[in-house]
């Protein structure tokens, strides 16, 4: 196998790869990538069994053939070249990679120990990746990263009278996401690590999902993302969206971000941030003994059936729901002191964000 190509194109294609080769396994071949060609065409696949990139570049071919090579140094070794063309070359018993001067030399782990994958038919359905690539932001905050609670990694793809639902939950909060129109057949249970990785790997202005019996495939004019499905019962979590709130507030998100930053000057994790809805807005307040105390007034329109309520959360918790809303303004849906709150845009749209209240 020999190949030449543009450093930038070759680096491109590698660096997407490799984000699905694992950094601790204990198959060390799966700290390579299988680079396959034939034709004019360099096939590059990276995997760690649970999520699969395979890319693919059109390259200048002077001998075809296949190998794995470490995924880290080749990636890098790539990257770091000078400025145009680089040269990839395989023997029995060396890598080597040139390019204008520098020159790298790499030992080839065995390519018949690189699992067996079988090739991806793209007849999934077409979704708008751009829709895909934001709903796969605002949901993945909720998902767990957990691994003793496998099935909260994951985000619910399920089928919704509208078209596709994502869900995820880390039974401190949950984030639903509707992709009305996308009629992917089937559910399954999507790990969010590698869904994550769907925008820098395939990402592009028309994606194809479909879901299989074991496993979720993306699919683009860069490549393809595969993902094994995660086993389990995901929560029954219609229970916990109340069909209403009697109280609620909203607040321009910015100004309410600018100030959950500041109260994370002084709050951390563990110390709660206290809202009290209030006619005019909403009252932030964090006290911790061995810091001080920040509290400040927040103007927006509050609503409800109480004078008052008063309510805490977990001040990135909260931070994480409000930086994932796309409009300018925030709405925080209350019941009570007790029971979970919702925070949207204010507008019924297509997400929303569950929090657990925090007991003070």
């Amino acid at each position: 196998m020999r190949i030449r190509a543009q450093r930038d194109d070759l680096a491109d294609v590698l660096t997407r790869a490799n984000r699905a080769v694992g950094t601790r396994t204990a198959l060390p071949v799966l700290q390579g990538l299988l680079c396959e060609v034939s034709g004019t065409t360099l096939r590059v696949t990276g995997t760690d069994l649970d999520v699969t990139v395979r890319t693919q570049l059109e390259v200048e071919v002077m001998d075809e053939g296949r190998a794995v090579i470490p995924g880290k140094y080749l990636s890098e070794a790539v990257r770091k070249m000078p400025p145009g063309q680089v040269t990839i070359g395989v023997t029995d018993t060396d890598i080597e990679i040139e390019g204008n001067g520098p020159r790298f030399t790499l030992r080839p782990l065995t390519v018949d120990d690189f699992p067996t994958l079988e090739d991806v038919v793209a007849d999934g359905v077409e979704v708008d990746g751009e829709d895909l690539a934001d709903a796969i932001n605002q949901v993945t905050i909720a998902a767990s990263g957990d691994g003793a609670r496998p099935i909260l990694t994951g985000v619910l793809f399920e089928t919704s009278d509208d078209g596709l639902r994502m869900v995820a939950t880390d039974s401190y909060r949950l984030a639903k996401r509707d992709l009305p129109g996308v009629g992917l057949e089937g559910s399954g249970l999507v790990p969010a690590r590698g869904l994550r990785e769907l925008p820098r790997t395939i990402g592009a202005p028309k994606v194809s999902a479909q879901l299989r019996e074991r496993e979720a495939v993306f699919t683009s004019d860069r490549g393809s993302l595969r993902l094994r499905l995660i086993d389990g019962n995901f929560p029954k979590y219609q229970s916990l969206l109340p069909e209403s709130y009697p109280n609620q507030v909203i607040l321009d998100r910015e100004e309410l971000l600018e100030a959950l930053g500041r109260v994370t000057l002084v709050a951390e994790d563990h110390i709660p941030v206290k809202l009290k809805l209030i006619e005019g807005g909403v009252e932030v307040a964090v006290s911790r003994q061995d810091v001080g105390a920040e509290t400040e007034h927040l103007a927006g329109d509050y609503s409800g059936a109480d004078d008052e309520v008063s309510i805490a959360f977990n001040p990135r918790y909260l931070q994480d729901g409000v930086s994932a809303l796309s409009g300018d303004k925030v709405r925080i849906q209350v019941i009570d002191s007790y029971k979970p709150s919702v925070i949207d845009d204010g507008t019924d749209g297509d997400f929303l964000y569950l929090l657990m209240p925090v007991r003070v």
